[in-house]
C-alpha cells in the first residue's frame, strides 16, 4: 500500500468547484474547468466546443470515458475514477509548422509534474506516450479543429493489474508512486502545461528559444535508441532515433540517411544483451 493519507479512499470523485478555484484565475491560461461523470470522448466534446467558438483554456475532465481514443484509432478504457481523463482546448498563435510541438509539450509537462508530485521516473516515448520503464502509464492525443488544437490525456492512477487493458500498460499505484490522489495530480499537470505553453507561445513556437527541445530530449526514452517505426501504408523504418527537429518530428538515422518523421508508431528495440 502507498504511504499516503489518501489510500483509505476508494477512488473519490474530483471536485469541479475546488479545481476551478485553484486553476481558473484572471490572466491565467485556464478559462473554464468542467468535471462530468461520464462522456463518450472528452476530445470529441471539446472539438465540438471549439467549432462553436469556445475560448482557449477550456478544460474538460471525465470521471468515466466510454469511447476514448488513442493514436491510430486505438480504444482507450479505464474504470471510473481510476485515472485522469481530460482534454484541453488551445489556440496557439504560432506558425503552423511549429504546432507539432503541442503533443510533445503536453507530454513533457505531464511527465515533469508526475516526477515531482508522484516521485516516479517517467520517460517520454515519441510522440505521445509516458512510460515507466517500458510500460505505458499515460498517452496524449492532439487533434486540430478549425484553427484550434484539442489535446487529450489518459493517465492510469489507481488502475489495478487485473484492470489493465494490455500487459504493456501500468499505473501509478502499480509503480508504488508517492502520490495516487488525482486532485493534486491534475492540479500539478495543468499548472505545468500552462508554464510550458506560455513560454512556447511567447517564443513564437520556437522550441529551442523556449527551452522545450532540450527539456524534452533530457526526458526522452526514444532518442538514442534503436527503433522500428511503423509508418502509414504498412511501411517499416528501422534505425537509430537521433533527435527531434524544430517541428517536433522524430529524426531516425538509417545507415547514411536521416528521416524526419511526423507520424509513426515507434517500437523500442532492446539490445540482444538486455
Amino acid at each position: 500500500m502507498l504511504d499516503s493519507p489518501y489510500t483509505d479512499l476508494d477512488r473519490p470523485p474530483l471536485s469541479q468547484a475546488a479545481l476551478t478555484r485553484a486553476l481558473v484565475r484572471p490572466g491565467g491560461l485556464w478559462s473554464q474547468l468542467t468535471v462530468v461523470d461520464r462522456t463518450g470522448s472528452t476530445n470529441a466534446d471539446l472539438a465540438q466546443a471549439a467549432r462553436e467558438g469556445a475560448r482557449e483554456g477550456a478544460v474538460l475532465i471525465a470521471e468515466l470515458q466510454l469511447a476514448g481514443r488513442g493514436r491510430l484509432g486505438r480504444v482507450w478504457t479505464a474504470p471510473a475514477r481510476s485515472g485522469l481523463t481530460f482534454s484541453v482546448l488551445l489556440r496557439p498563435g504560432v506558425p503552423p509548422v511549429r504546432q507539432g510541438w503541442v503533443t510533445l509539450l503536453v507530454a513533457l509537462a505531464a511527465a515533469s509534474a508526475l516526477r515531482r508530485v508522484a516521485g516516479v521516473d517517467v520517460r517520454l516515448k515519441w510522440p505521445n506516450d509516458l512510460l515507466i520503464g517500458e510500460r505505458k502509464v499515460a498517452g496524449v492525443l492532439a487533434e486540430r479543429v478549425e484553427g484550434a488544437v484539442v489535446v487529450g490525456m489518459g493517465l492510469n492512477v489507481t488502475v489495478r493489474a487485473d484492470e489493465l487493458p494490455v500487459t504493456t500498460a501500468t499505473s501509478l499505484s502499480i509503480e508504488d508512486a508517492e502520490c495516487a490522489d488525482r486532485d493534486p495530480l491534475i492540479r500539478a499537470v495543468l499548472r505545468e502545461i500552462e508554464a510550458h505553453y506560455r513560454d512556447w507561445v511567447a517564443a513564437d513556437g520556437d522550441a529551442d528559444a523556449a527551452g522545450l527541445r532540450s527539456a524534452y530530449l533530457a526526458m526522452s526514452a526514444t532518442v538514442g535508441q534503436e527503433v522500428r517505426v511503423e509508418l502509414p501504408g504498412e511501411r517499416l523504418l528501422t534505425g537509430v532515433a537521433t533527435g527531434v527537429d524544430g517541428s517536433g518530428h522524430l529524426i531516425v538515422h538509417t545507415g547514411g540517411a536521416d528521416h524526419a518523421l511526423s507520424v509513426g508508431d515507434v517500437v523500442h528495440i532492446r539490445p540482444a544483451s538486455a
